[in-house]
Formats: structure tokens, sequence, C-alpha cells
């Protein structure tokens, strides 16, 4: 008996430490990993100083000059000196992220007046970075050729697309089936705001082909869609036979005119038109028509806004990998992953240059 008991004792005591060994063996196990996610999710300090430049570096950053609030010059005259002073909500972001410590870079910023393909302009050795309130679209990243030449950061803002149109027509053009033959509807070439009303009107097919029979007037003179791939329009290109177009008639009596106006002093030239009849309603994204409609008081309004969101980023030549992720790095933390955006930098212009404050403080 006093056999068995030894026995039995010994046994316990046996699975009592194998238990406590694998008990250790699992806590090191959870221990190591979590240890392991902290390094992906929060890098120490010498991996992030290894993204971003060793050396103090001046990046030249261009920006769109005429998209108030997002990306704006203090002068929109090209000649002025203000024209490369840049303001509104990316101009916030950009120098509080050269304000963080470790990115180890500052901006040179020169104002860009031409829209069209502005965002392949990283790719040329003149920039670095461009900056305008650019929709992210993989389209946007390729040349003519189809050969990738630029990268886009994260998104750090988000647009959907809407009409501006006067106060007395907010009923008559509450959305885009009221859009007519005998609406003008203008917009800025090769935007977001462009593609998408050519979209959701039917004009074009989800590829960017014109509905045949569309006409369409360009500085070169008129030209006559077949239907084909021939006529193009999407937000990254448009066919050759429609560069420089003005004025676009669709073939049915259901679907507006499409008037081209901006290409060279920006948005300004649309509201004017809006304001004095000219046109009938603006396509482009809410924040722009938003600032419009309120710096216009009680005259415009906002109608048809679009359930398809956009984000927007900045855009790099495709080799600055390094340099990208560097930047993403600190957009990320200064919007708190996407939590601070637009609408907190309307609330207080502020917001970024203190995450940034907060950055250098350690609290991160």
């Amino acid at each position: 008996m006093t056999s068995h008991q030894n026995r039995l004792q010994t046994t316990f005591i046996r699975y009592g430490a194998f238990c406590t060994l694998l008990i250790f063996l699992l806590l090191s196990a959870i221990v190591s990993g979590c240890q392991q996610i902290q390094k992906v999710l929060s890098p120490d300090e010498p991996t992030r100083r290894k993204v971003c430049p060793e050396n103090k570096r001046v990046l030249n950053l261009g920006f769109y000059a005429y998209f108030d609030p997002v990306s704006y010059s203090a002068d929109d005259d090209p000649t002025s000196e203000g024209f490369n002073a840049h303001r509104g909500y990316e101009a916030d972001l950009l120098t509080a992220l050269e304000t963080m410590d470790d990115t180890n870079f500052s901006f040179s910023r020169k104002g860009i007046a031409e829209w069209p393909g502005i965002w392949l302009k990283a790719a040329n050795p003149e920039y670095d970075i461009i900056a305008g309130g650019i929709t992210i679209l993989e389209t946007r990243t390729q040349d003519a050729t189809g050969t990738p030449r630029v990268v886009f950061t994260s998104g750090h803002i988000t647009f959907r697309q809407s009409l501006l149109v006067r106060a007395e027509d907010a009923s008559r053009l509450s959305d885009y089936a009221s859009l007519t033959r005998d609406i003008r509807v203008g917009v800025l070439s090769d935007t977001t705001g462009e593609a998408r009303l050519l979209e959701l009107t039917g004009i074009v097919n989800a590829n960017g082909v014109l509905a045949d029979g569309t006409r369409i007037k360009t500085s070169q003179g008129t030209v006559i869609a077949d239907g084909t791939s021939n006529y193009i329009i999407t937000a990254a290109e448009a066919s050759l036979n429609l560069v420089g177009r003005h004025h676009l008639f669709s073939p049915s009596d259901n679907l507006p005119q499409i008037v081209y106006l901006g290409d060279e002093t920006g948005e300004s030239e649309l509201l004017e038109a809006l304001a004095d009849g000219r046109i009938d309603a603006i396509a482009r994204g809410e924040i722009g028509n938003q600032n419009a409609a309120h710096v216009a008081g009680s005259s415009f309004v906002i109608t048809a806004l679009d359930d398809q969101i956009e984000y927007g980023g900045f855009t790099l030549a495709v080799e600055d990998v390094e340099l990208l992720a560097c930047i993403d790095k600190g957009l990320g933390y200064l919007t708190d992953d996407g939590n601070i955006g637009y609408g907190e930098w309307l609330q207080d212009p502020m917001v970024f240059i203190i995450r940034a404050e907060m950055w250098n403080a350690g609290e991160r």
C-alpha cells in the first residue's frame, strides 16, 4: 500500500512539473509573439530613421495652385512671388510633416497652374513630390505607354463628387437624372469630377469610351465619337483627338452638355460662369463645392452628392521607395491613421502641427 502511494505521489509530482514547464513555454511563446507584433506595428527608432534621409534633404514640392481650400497659392498670378506660397489643408499637413523629428527633410515649394497630368510631374527631375488634392488611381501612376512612373502615398483625405448649382435651381437639378440636353454642366478637364459626371450620366461607359454620336468641340476642330476606344475620357487620360476639348454635346436629349473651363485659371472661372449664367452646374468634389457655397453665401447650394468615396494622396517617383515609406509613416501619425482629416483641420487648422509637436515630445 505504501509503495503504491509513493508511486502515485511521484507520478503527480512529475505531472505537475510537466504542466509547469508547459505553461512556462506557452507564456514564453505568447510574450515573444507579442514582441514581434509590436515590432511590426511600432518599429523602433533605428528602423524609422532608416527609411528617412540620413542627411538633411530639401525636397522639391510642386503643388496645384487653384484647389481652394485643399491646395492653392497665396496669389493666383503665376508671375507673382506669392504664387509659390502654399496654402490650404495639404499645405498645413506637409508643413507638419517637415516639422517632425526623424523625417529629416524640408520642402521647397513651387506652384503649378496646369492641372492635366500634374501627378506625373513627380517623375521629372524638377520635382520630388507633387500635391494638389489628387485622387489616387492606379491609372494615374502610368505614363501614356502604360509604364509605371509614379507612386501614391497613402490616402490622407477623402472626396465625394457633387454638383454645385444656383440656389433657385436646387430642386430642378437635384440629381444626375435631371441633367438633360438644355443643362450645361461645367467641369475642369482630366479630373475625377469630369470622369465621374460622364460615367454617372452614361455619356461614357465603364472604360471611359464615349457614346456613339457624341460631338466634341476642341481647339483643333469638331469630332464625333464612334463608340470605339478611339474616343476615351477618363480621370487619367483622354484620347489625343480630344485634347483641348471645350464643349461636349451628348447624342441623347436626356443627357447634358459639358462645358470645359478653368484650364489656365483654375476653378474660379467655373464659379464665375455659374454666377453669370453661362453654365447651370459645376461637377466637382464636395469639399471644393462646400467652400464655394460658403463663400457665395446663399447664392450656391450642393446637390447630387455621390455615394462613391475617393482618396487623395501625393505622388513620388516610382523608384523613391524609402522616401515613400518615410512619408507614409509620418502621414499615418499626423492623421492618426485616417481618423484626422479635412473636417478636423477645418475646425482647427493647427491640428497637424499639434500632432507633430506630440511626436517630437515622444508621444508616439
